[in-house]
């Protein structure tokens, strides 16, 4: 194994800190940089990990650093958070791109497109009488009050 160039370092300890796994990680590495690493090389640069224990300081402040500012842009669920839907979407018509299956890329960008435009949200826009818009059916509610009703 050779050694790893401080640039290789850190794409590797900050994708590990975004929740990546070791094998994405070995072929995001492999693309990015031309470098061949293994699962166990990458894995050593987590440090909460038994192979990532010796880990320098630097890289688990990095990591950690990395990890809390993940964690504070995304909810509990992954899934359920518009940044890891859309790096997911990314990651998938990339690799339907590369294998010309254009027709589901498509699909995938039409899906990206929703995402980004929170078709897939339950914010609505309701006008009331006054020509005023407001976010929410509760907002118009809070605007009457308990007495005019």
């Amino acid at each position: 194994m050779a050694a790893l160039k401080g640039e290789v370092k850190a794409f590797i300890v900050q994708s590990l800190a975004c929740f990546d796994t070791p094998s994405q990680v070995v072929d995001t590495v492999k693309k990015e940089f031309g470098i061949a690493v293994t699962r166990q090389q990458v894995e050593s640069h987590d440090p909460t990990k038994a192979n990532g224990k010796g880990l320098a300081q630097k890289w688990v402040d990095m990591f950690n650093d990395t990890r809390e500012r993940f964690q504070k842009e995304i909810s509990d669920i992954p899934i359920a958070n518009k940044a890891y839907r859309l790096r997911a979407l990314n990651r998938m018509a990339n690799n339907t791109e590369t294998m010309r299956n254009y027709a589901l890329t498509a699909q995938l960008m039409e899906q990206a497109a929703k995402e980004v435009g929170d078709a897939y949200t339950n914010k609505q826009k309701v006008e009331h009488s006054g020509g005023v818009a407001v976010n929410s059916v509760a907002s118009v509610m809070d605007e009457i009050g308990d007495e005019d009703l």
